[in-house]
């Protein structure tokens, strides 16, 4: 894929397709085939061969943010969830759902960021982390915490240098098969891979050199 984004228009939505950010869930490929046409020439995603709703449903699907979409028939654009939650996924990277803003400008609300310390795509997850063999769970010990007050709003996310994720608003982080883990407006999450509390960073960055902007 090319790494700039592509643009496929249909008459009642436009798909944009993010290839840097793509992990290969195959979430689209497997869940509307008819739209999403991986390894055929020529243009490979069909907005037009399901209703836009359908289009909706498979990008809303991609945990990566790669695939986005813009209604052009008054229908509703994507907008942020009610909760703000970071998944841990199993031996791979976090998945973010959120009014995610990284850095000043850039927003997301879906993107999949690597905490295995091998992506050459930082903070987001490339998949290296299979090459890598990374190994961490996605069902770590429940901590202790209260609900929040607001479990929406902006969560601001800086990649620290050479250092951990660190964020800033309301966030619920998750296992991956739905267990609450903890909840809190501050967390510095692990992407050197190294952690021994992961997925929350325990300063061994600094141990073995870890170096990313």
């Amino acid at each position: 894929m090319a790494d700039e984004v592509q643009e496929y228009r249909g008459a009642t939505i436009v798909v944009h397709f993010d290839g840097e950010k793509c992990i290969h869930s195959r979430n689209c490929v497997l869940g509307r085939p008819e739209v999403f046409q991986a390894n055929v020439p020529g243009a490979w995603i069909r907005p037009d061969a399901v209703s836009a709703e359908g289009v909706v449903a498979t990008a809303l699907a991609c945990p990566s943010g790669a695939i986005t979409y813009e209604r052009i028939d008054g229908g509703k654009q994507e907008s942020p969830p009610p909760v703000n939650v970071i998944r841990i996924r199993e031996n791979g990277p976090l998945a973010i759902h959120a009014d995610l803003r990284i850095g000043d400008t850039t927003a997301h609300t879906r993107a999949t960021l690597c905490r295995c310390g091998a992506s050459q795509n930082k903070p987001y997850c490339d998949g290296r982390h299979v090459d890598a063999k990374f190994q961490s769970t996605g069902e770590p010990p429940t901590e202790p915490s209260r609900p929040l007050a607001a479990r929406n709003g902006i969560l601001a996310l800086t990649p620290k240098k050479d250092g951990p994720l660190y964020f800033s608003g309301n966030l619920e982080l998750v296992s991956g098969t739905g267990r609450t883990v903890n909840r809190m407006q501050e967390a510095w999450l692990c992407r050197c891979g190294q952690s021994a509390k992961k997925p929350y960073c325990d300063g061994t960055h600094k141990k073995i050199g870890f170096r990313a902007d």
